[in-house]
């Protein structure tokens, strides 16, 4: 690491982070409603953006600082285990592209703003609806602190965050998310929208230069591969085996698969993936970007690549205890100029702060419609419902900040890596409930539950058994157990006791809540002529294909 304050870098980043901050708030008159006071039009966008607006802002979502620091820096620890973010990405989208279209069409149909409102609504329990609340907003907290472990990373590499008075060394973090937390505040699901053109840009120009540009500086590809078997070939002086390698062995390869699976499940139920979809102004907006958004994972996999030529570069080489989260930008410093290196820089920062905004937007959201709303104060008006979302999107951002400043930075991983595991507990209640009534609301909160239990239990089990965090270390693929990933483990279980326990409870007819959905509300759009008052359309007719949820009753 080179010493002093990398100044060149440091003035790029910050030219573009004025850039994004000018956006930001310049976004609270993008395609401003005159019922600006609605949480539609605050936390939704107004429901009412297109195929493009939407792609950069579930690729600004999904793939975040984090993402760019944390993926190439698993390869650089552990070798092929790193990659198994490429195939659930790619596994991801299929999925979603059976349920997100249903999801946004009976959510358009009756105002939902989070996917617990769709709970509510399907099965008329306000329980299970602020339990896949709570889980939604625990799961996402630590998410929204990873992206200033990103920020973090590329402050040290510059120079910054090496000061030994802290409060030059963190002042950095307050100016950074103070000035998220104002535009936020004032612009809404807008302000992240806008900057995620020039968040995703800023990332494809920094990856596709790296991809380029690093292996002729290192010698090539083949002396980059070499370089990283010869490195993973080292034995783990704690685990007595390598400390990695290029393809999975044997024994790694059904942990690979279960944990890509069982992530692909999950990637599209966080809060704030959810709150970018229900943003779009179609339903097929939303199938549309389930066919392109593929693209990503091209970057994804380019990305990964970079933790190799850290290796080769000799990042961290002979340094004891290195951080690997500085693998990436510590390589960009000493490859690029310092111009670009403050480019690259900037991508990440900028990556940082998009998702972090819709992610406290989510949680916020969740907090105002499924527990403010539902729990204390039923009669809230829009406006008020805005109002204490605005607020809470403060108060969620500032838990992130304390926590990233005031505890170890390994225990934001662990609960972001159970975060993983806890999201998936709730597949049943919403995609089952997009598809069928027939599981029954309190088998659903049983299964919940003990998915919940169980899931965190085994991921406790295994940090004490390994003497590592939860979900793992960084020789290992997070979250893996035995019997493959915790969390699909945790989901069989659930979905096992949801299955037995509606068998049971349908049979002696215990209250099944009232379903305030209809069948043709999930397959609705915005195109769609509405149907006259007192009709539907019938099985058969077209439009409505066969086999959709029943009503309440049927």
């Amino acid at each position: 690491m080179k010493n002093g304050v990398n100044g060149v870098a440091l003035g790029v980043c910050i030219a573009f982070f004025l850039a994004v901050t000018v956006l930001g708030f310049m976004a609270a008159r993008w395609r401003r409603a005159e019922n600006a006071l609605h949480l539609d039009e605050w936390g939704l966008g107004g429901r009412s953006f297109g195929t493009w607006v939407t792609w950069f802002l579930l690729g600004g979502d999904l793939y975040t600082a984090y993402t760019f620091v944390a993926v190439p820096a698993a390869v650089y620890g552990a070798g092929a285990s790193g990659f198994f973010a490429l195939p659930y990405t790619i596994l991801a989208y299929p999925l979603v592209f059976l349920f997100l279209p249903r999801l946004w069409s009976v959510s358009r149909k009756h105002g939902y703003v989070t996917s617990s409102d769709f709970i509510r609504g399907r099965f008329g329990s306000k329980s299970l609806s602020v339990a896949v609340a709570l889980t939604g907003i625990v799961a996402t907290m630590p998410y929204i602190a990873l992206q200033l472990v990103g920020i973090q990373a590329v402050l040290n590499v510059m120079g910054i965050g090496n000061s030994g008075n802290w409060f030059a060394k963190d002042l950095p973090l307050f100016i950074a998310f103070g000035v998220l937390a104002a535009y936020t505040y004032s612009s809404g699901l807008r302000a992240p929208a806008l900057i995620a053109f020039v968040k995703d840009a800023l990332i494809y120009i920094v990856i596709i230069v790296a991809i380029i540009y690093i292996p002729y500086k290192l010698g090539g590809f083949h002396d980059i591969f070499h370089s990283a078997k010869t490195a993973y070939a080292v034995q783990n002086p704690v685990t007595k085996q390598p400390r990695g390698s290029l393809v999975s062995g044997p024994k790694a390869q059904w942990a690979y698969a279960t944990l890509a699976m069982g992530s692909a499940m999950a990637l599209f139920l966080y809060p704030h993936s959810v709150t970018a979809v229900l943003s779009s102004k179609s339903r097929n907006v939303v199938r549309r970007n389930t066919t392109i958004l593929p693209l990503y994972s091209l970057m994804l996999g380019l990305l990964a690549m970079l933790g190799f030529m850290a290796i080769a570069d000799g990042v961290g080489k002979g340094i004891k205890g290195y951080n690997a989260q500085l693998a990436i930008p510590q390589l960009f410093e000493n490859m690029f100029p310092s111009w670009f290196a403050g480019v690259a820089f900037a991508a990440v920062g900028i990556g940082a702060l998009v998702p972090a905004a819709i992610m406290s937007i989510a949680a916020a959201n969740l907090f105002t419609r499924n527990i403010y709303k539902d729990l204390i104060k039923p009669d809230a008006t829009p406006e008020q419902e805005t109002r204490v979302s605005k607020l809470v999107s403060l108060v969620v951002k500032v838990g992130a900040l304390v926590f990233v400043l005031a505890m170890d930075k390994t225990v934001a991983i662990n609960f972001q890596l159970l975060g993983g595991i806890w999201i998936l507990q709730t597949v049943p209640a919403i995609v089952g409930g997009l598809f069928t009534r027939w599981f029954h609301r309190w088998a659903l909160l049983a299964g919940w539950a003990a998915g919940m239990a169980y899931g965190t239990w085994k991921a406790y089990d295994q940090s004490s058994a390994t003497q590592s965090h939860f979900g793992g270390n960084s020789d290992v693929i997070p979250g893996i157990g035995e019997k493959g990933y915790i969390g699909l483990t945790a989901f069989v279980l659930n979905i096992a006791i949801v299955l037995v326990l509606s068998v049971v409870l349908n049979a002696l007819r215990a209250p099944a809540g009232v379903d305030e959905t209809a069948r043709e509300d999930y397959v609705l759009d915005t195109e769609d002529p509405a149907p006259l008052p007192g009709t539907s359309p019938k099985p058969g007719e077209p439009g409505v294909p066969p086999g959709l949820p029943e009503p309440a009753g049927a």
